[in-house]
């Protein structure tokens, strides 16, 4: 990772500074007394593999126009969301605050829990399971995970492949685990000692 961004925070409604929001309606509250203890990591393109426009944020705002790509088509009646979505260019987008759940794992399991979205955060990087993801996005992604664990109790990074292995791939072998862990070791081990903002050791998957 050749730069640093500045550090995002977490503000006790849920929102993240410097993060762009974008309409969503597609989330609801979590169960009462569930803790949010998981990141989970996806990839999205629309159409696959073709990067940049507004096709996500239309996705996630229930107004795709199904009739504009054939792989559309697919994607009619569905309501999905994200937590937060990564451009290519770094760009954070956030759709839903943390506080509320997001619709992003569906049929999941977690270290024999179910329903991954009562207790998840997901953060989607624009992209795909082959695409080489970008050290801006790898960047961002460091920042805002390191802000997200000081503002809950996540205990666990994972993939989408890993809580629902018989139906996703993603992120998928295109992305660094390692870089990504040792990207955020980094930039903990480089912070100014600070009671209030202890770094996390937390699980990863690799």
């Amino acid at each position: 990772m050749s730069t640093i961004e500045p550090p995002y925070a977490i503000d006790p409604s849920g929102w993240a500074s410097r993060a762009r929001r974008a309409a969503c309606p597609n989330f609801d509250a979590r169960p009462e007394g569930s803790v949010i203890r998981l990141l989970v990591v996806h990839n999205i393109s629309l159409p696959p593999g073709e990067y940049g426009g507004q096709f996500i944020e239309d996705l996630f705002a229930n107004r795709l126009d199904c009739d504009a790509h054939p792989y559309f088509a697919q994607l009619r009646g569905l309501r999905v969301s994200s937590h937060f979505l990564i451009r290519r260019d770094g760009e954070v987008v956030q759709f839903v605050s943390t506080l509320d759940r997001a619709w992003h794992a569906g049929v999941s399991r977690f270290n024999g829990h179910e329903r991954c979205n009562d207790f998840s955060v997901g953060v989607e990087l624009e992209g795909t399971d082959i695409d080489p993801y970008c050290d801006a996005q790898y960047a961002s992604l460091v920042t805002l995970t390191d802000a997200l664990l000081h503002a809950h109790p996540i205990t666990d990074v994972c993939g989408h492949q890993h809580i629902s292995p018989d139906r996703k791939t993603d992120p998928g072998p295109s992305f660094d685990w390692t870089h990504f862990r040792s990207a955020l070791a980094a930039l903990q081990n480089a912070a100014p000692a600070d009671p209030l903002k202890l770094a996390k050791m937390v699980s990863f998957p690799i």
